[in-house]
């Protein structure tokens, strides 16, 4: 089953009520049924590809869209995430795949550094750009802020410059926002 999400909140609205938190729903939830080529074209990976985590063959797959720049998203990660986490994907039942929708060009800059880094390093990226924003964000792009970010995952200025310019990270980014 996979679970298209309409937006942020109702993705956090479902991720914590799935983690026991908040009110329970009133009555048994009804799986959402997604035609064959729906479901397909949700499924398919934009250009750079899929970052997941999971079991690949889980019952579910949750698909997030997030902005590495929004309060809400952070508030997420860093309050419900681990329990999900822990509940569902370390245990075999869901398949969360995060796609990058960055909302401005501080969002936009640090979502092409993330992607630049080795993948085994996405998801460690992931949580220290939402867990550190403060750091980071502001309405203008602050490279040297992303930077101290970045280095955390060992990553060198001269990768970092050349990671910013990258057309490839760059188109790939804005097809799978556009999409």
């Amino acid at each position: 089953m996979i679970l298209p999400l309409a937006s942020a909140s109702t993705f956090i609205a479902a991720a914590i009520t799935l983690a026991g938190f908040g009110p329970a729903p009133v009555a048994p939830a009804t799986p959402l049924k997604v035609d064959p080529p729906a479901r397909e074209e949700l499924l398919r990976a934009g250009p750079l590809g899929d970052r997941a985590i999971g079991n690949p063959n889980a019952p579910v797959t949750v698909i997030e869209y997030a902005s590495l720049t929004c309060p809400h998203c952070r508030k997420f990660h860093a309050e419900v995430f681990p329990r999900v986490k822990s509940a569902y994907i370390d245990t075999g039942k869901v398949r969360y795949i995060v796609r990058e929708f960055p909302i401005g060009r501080t969002a936009g800059a640090a979502a092409i550094i993330n992607r630049c880094a080795p993948e085994e390093m996405y998801f460690f990226l992931l949580d220290a750009f939402l867990s550190r924003q403060a750091e980071w964000v502001t309405q203008e792009v602050r490279r040297d802020a992303i930077y101290g970010v970045a280095k955390s995952s060992g990553m060198s200025r001269e990768t970092f410059d050349k990671c910013l310019s990258n057309q490839t990270i760059i188109e790939g980014l804005t097809e799978v926002k556009q999409r």
